[in-house]
């Protein structure tokens, strides 16, 4: 097996970023019909707090 000529690796970001969006859609429209909306906005903030709190520590 020749170890030196490697083929460059593809670049998934793109395909994981919208996937992650399909994904956070389904959630919180399945919270929504379970739960109501402010169950789906509760969390959302609480992400959002989440998501701030690791890009301050980063």
């Amino acid at each position: 097996m020749k170890r030196g000529n490697l083929p460059k690796a593809p670049n998934y970001t793109n395909a994981a970023l919208v996937m992650g969006l399909v994904n956070l859609l389904w959630i919180f429209m399945t919270l929504w019909a379970l739960f109501g909306l402010p169950v789906v906005l509760g969390l959302s903030y609480l992400l959002n707090l989440l998501i701030t709190r690791i890009g301050a520590r980063a």
